[in-house]
């Protein structure tokens, strides 16, 4: 279809792409610390970002918009509206530190619950499965404990000692899950690689949402050294993840649609990535 006929026939929904791109290229540029400016107490980059959601909003809440007959277009417009608008949050949403302490002290239940059900695996696995599962995860109960702890550390003192030593703890454990990945490729038999999978994978996502919180609280030297002790990339192990069920997690956790929770789990490995892990 001719470019220009397309936006002279669906006006609204060429203007909330044009938004929507505005929106995310502005959360790009934050992330990245690029602020082109100051304006009033905030950043020109923030400003534009703000007046871009709130036109998005209002387009989407839009009555006099295209016709009846695009009624789906129009759904679609305000789930996308609502994606982009909360894109960012909550695991990327640079809150106040006692803010993202508390969301990472929130996250360590459901960790707790994921190596619980890690140590229940091996079990259900076929015997020449086990052993490799186990030598895998082997260091999951001892580094989730040390998460667990810094994380309530950090709540109850937010200084920059005590979130350097959070940094250090989540990196160590994002390491080992990356490897645990790996590891457990080694396993063909498909039940007990359905299995390996679901109890690894629930364990990162975890691991990944408080590292993008702590993340969020960082600052950019720290970001990149937190990202230079990651040897094992994102990369390495893209093809062993389930985003699927990282999204299910996500939303279940923060008691959200599936769809933004799966929009977040991509922001939030494309940001991983985009800073080195």
């Amino acid at each position: 279809m001719n470019p220009i006929s397309n936006i002279w026939n669906h006006p609204k929904t060429s203007a909330a792409g044009l938004l929507i791109g505005i929106v995310t290229i502005a959360g790009v540029l934050s992330q990245q610390g690029v602020t082109l400016g100051a304006a009033g107490p905030g950043t020109v980059v923030a400003l534009v970002s703000g007046i871009a959601a709130a036109l998005l909003g209002l387009l989407a809440k839009d009555p006099g918009g295209e016709s009846s007959s695009n009624g789906g277009s129009t759904a679609q417009l305000g789930a996308w509206a609502l994606i982009a608008l909360l894109l960012p949050l909550p695991l990327m949403g640079g809150c106040s530190g006692t803010t993202v302490a508390q969301d990472i002290v929130n996250w360590t239940p459901a960790l707790q619950g994921a190596v619980a059900t890690v140590d229940s695996t091996a079990a259900l696995l076929a015997p020449a499965d086990a052993p490799i599962f186990i030598a895998a995860t082997v260091g999951f109960n001892a580094a989730s404990s040390l998460l667990v702890a810094q994380a309530k550390a950090y709540l109850a003192n937010p200084t920059a000692s005590v979130l350097a030593q959070l940094q250090a703890a989540v990196v160590t454990f994002q390491q080992q899950v990356n490897a645990s990945l790996l590891s457990a490729a080694k396993i063909t038999n498909p039940t007990s690689q359905q299995h390996v999978s679901n109890a690894i994978n629930a364990v990162g996502t975890v691991v990944t949402a408080i590292l993008a919180l702590v993340q969020s609280v960082s600052s950019k030297s720290a970001v990149a050294q937190m990202a230079a002790h990651s040897t094992i990339k994102l990369a390495a192990v893209r093809p062993y993840l389930d985003e699927a069920k990282a999204a299910a997690i996500v939303a279940g956790h923060y008691r959200e649609p599936v769809e933004l929770a799966r929009a977040q789990v991509a922001q939030v490995e494309w940001s991983a990535a985009q800073v080195g892990f």
